[in-house]
């Protein structure tokens, strides 16, 4: 199993990142109640390994990225931040979401994350959604055009069709998608083959279901035989199923973080992988 990836044959990760969704307080909401706590978070999710780390303007909003570049900043020689833009943020949960694909939104939405985040250049930006009220040509332009300006070094998707995924490529490399996928929600595994077939960084978001993995009895058996917990074995099964996924568990929690990040040293068989292929 190949434990890292390269983004575009360019930047070198390995392939258990960490999210940074959860850094906010609830419903995405506001600043934690614990500011330190998530600070020690994210310097320990990079000392056990996760030197990618996801996360996007709307997460807070903004507050994901500023106690990122807090907790980070400045940044350690092979650390990559990904970020994304294009949602809105009002208030806590989906209500509180609005989408803007417009240039207009997205420049100020590029600078603002280049800001908080302490950069002069993005390693990785991806289009949060697309934006059914703005032709998707008019977004991949501008997406193209600041690439072209040095703002960022590789653009990404997230939630997009394998059509959607080809109309970007018309005006820039696409270096990640980034749509829900997990051991028990392989929706979107025709878009995971076209990204491998591309070469194209596949990074799940929920790759753990939000922590509720379906204690199945499968899972539980698999689980026992290499003593590990069900989230692990989820985490596992991902990093076996194609080499360019790229898991991003998020987690306010150290323990639950240690948990996450032990399980990409499993080593699961033929047979393991066939009986946990079979639930889905």
């Amino acid at each position: 199993m190949e434990t890292t990836f390269s983004l575009r044959g360019d930047l070198s990760v390995n392939r258990l990142g960490f999210g940074a969704m959860r850094v906010p307080g609830p419903n995405l909401y506001g600043p934690p109640a614990d500011r330190p706590a998530m600070l020690t978070l994210l310097r320990r999710a990079v000392d056990l390994g996760a030197n990618f780390i996801d996360t996007a303007d709307m997460y807070g909003p903004f507050v994901s990225e500023e106690i990122i570049a807090e907790a980070l900043h400045p940044y350690a020689p092979g650390v990559v931040i990904g970020t994304k833009g294009g949602l809105v943020r009002f208030g806590p949960g989906r209500e509180g979401l609005l989408n803007d694909g417009t240039p207009q939104h997205l420049r100020d939405a590029l600078h603002g994350s280049l800001r908080r985040l302490k950069l002069e250049r993005l390693d990785l930006y991806q289009l949060h959604r697309l934006d059914p009220r703005v032709p998707a040509e008019r977004t991949f332009a501008f997406l193209a055009e600041a690439r072209q300006e040095g703002l960022v070094r590789h653009l990404g998707l997230s939630e997009v069709s394998v059509e959607e995924i080809k109309l970007a490529q018309q005006h820039f490399p696409v270096a990640s998608v980034q749509n829900r996928y997990s051991l028990f929600d392989r929706e979107h595994e025709p878009v995971l083959a076209y990204c491998r077939e591309q070469g194209i960084a596949f990074i799940p978001w929920f790759p753990i279901g939000g922590g509720d993995v379906k204690d199945t009895e499968v899972v539980q058996q698999v689980a026992a035989r290499h003593q590990a917990s069900v989230r692990q074995l989820a985490l596992s099964w991902l990093l076996h199923h194609a080499p360019n996924i790229l898991p991003i568990p998020g987690t306010r929690s150290l323990d639950h973080l240690e948990e996450n990040m032990r399980a990409a040293a499993l080593q699961l068989t033929a047979e393991d992988m066939q009986a946990l292929d079979s639930i889905g």
